[in-house]
């Protein structure tokens, strides 16, 4: 979508819009996957919880996982179809919530499962545990479960003398953002570390990291990988749980430039802010796309876009444009909507971005503005 297109809109600024049409795409090829391989795929909402969408998210998918008490309850209350649970660590008080939430629950520790196994089972929750694979794909050391010394699962050695009664599935995740050989990869690692157990059990969860929405993705070899798999182990009901496949190049941020400063190259001082509202470009880091700019002096104009808040670093990185910025112009980063709005903050008081909606119609909807009450509430 052009700049212009955003401006006839009356799209505001700061604004997440996300686009209907894009993500009924991305659905459409989940579907088609769960049709052919016979898995479940549900939605980590880790990753993306515009509820806004779930009315058409659940037409496609089978139900959502939840990393807290709150997200169970936003997929319990806004979704309405299978809720599924894990966290590193559990507190009493959350379990007892949990349980009247969700269908499944995952444990991070043996210990874990040993404190709590009295509840779920009085419950009747399906209960798993997360196992760590000990197999590397993520290429970023901060996304990487399996990176020597993660809290996250247990690792197949301390398995050989545990009670494992009452358990009935193993939660695996170790992907960010892979494709389909390495979910392969995995697969033939979780078989080799933990075969041993796998016939004990009803479900096993995959966890999130397939990418199966990003363009050149070989969803056929996904589908033979899965396949082969089921018949492998034909008693195993098998779920995927993606964030970011799901909202994949479905949307946008878009900002305004609010001033042009120069210090050692022009700066464009926007009213977003990276550490609050697009996080993940300084922690991971990365360089997000912006609409119709090139790489520094690619095209004639060379700009350092920064964030509006008081953190000297709430920079992003340079970029060219064909024509020169100016004060009250659109600047619009693309692929915002998965792991990105989920992590703002109201740090600093920053206008907080508002929610819209492109819908299939192409009529722009506005869902959700933030103003002061909402930065107050948080703080008092």
């Amino acid at each position: 979508m052009t700049t212009s297109k955003m401006q006839n809109l009356a799209i505001p600024s700061p604004c997440y819009v996300c686009d209907e049409t894009k993500l009924k795409q991305n659905l459409l090829l989940m579907q088609e996957v769960q049709e052919r391989s016979g898995v479940e795929i549900i939605l980590a909402l880790k990753g993306f919880a515009m509820w806004s969408m779930f009315p058409l998210v659940k037409q496609y998918l089978q139900g959502a996982t939840a990393s807290s008490v709150w997200e169970a309850r936003l997929a319990k209350e806004q979704m309405g179809k299978q809720v599924h649970a894990y966290s590193p660590a559990y507190k009493l008080h959350d379990i007892e919530q949990l349980v009247t939430l969700v269908d499944h629950i995952s444990f991070n520790s043996l210990g874990q499962w040993q404190r709590y196994r009295d509840h779920v089972a009085r419950a009747g929750i399906s209960a798993g545990l997360r196992v760590n694979p000990e197999h590397r794909e993520a290429d970023t050391e901060l996304y990487d479960p399996s990176a020597p010394g993660s809290r996250l699962g247990i690792l197949a050695k301390d398995l050989l003398a545990a009670d494992l009664t009452g358990i009935e599935g193993f939660h695996i995740h170790n992907l960010c953002e892979c494709d389909s050989f390495a979910t392969e990869r995995t697969i033939l690692a979780v078989e080799e570390k933990f075969g041993q157990w796998l016939g004990q059990l009803k479900w096993i969860n995959f966890g999130g990291g397939h990418l199966m929405t990003r363009q050149g993705y070989d969803l056929d070899h996904l589908i033979k990988v899965l396949t082969n798999f089921k018949r492998r182990h034909p008693h195993l009901q098998v779920i995927l749980e993606p964030g970011s496949a799901v909202a994949w190049q479905t949307g946008c941020l878009v900002s305004e430039v609010v001033d042009i400063v120069e210090n050692n190259g022009k700066i464009a001082i926007l009213d977003i802010s990276a550490t609050a509202h697009m996080p993940d470009v300084l922690e991971m880091p990365y360089r997000p796309d912006v609409l119709n700019a090139g790489q520094p002096q690619e095209k004639a104009f060379t700009y350092r876009l920064a964030g509006n808040s008081c953190l000297a670093g709430d920079a992003i990185e340079e970029y060219s444009f064909d024509q020169a910025l100016s004060v009250g112009e659109r600047v619009i980063f693309e692929d915002m909507i998965h792991y990105t709005m989920v992590k703002t903050t109201f740090f600093n008081g920053v206008q907080h971005p508002s929610i819209g909606v492109i819908r299939q119609s192409g009529e722009f909807e506005l869902v959700r503005e933030f103003n002061f009450e909402d930065f107050a509430n948080k703080l008092s």
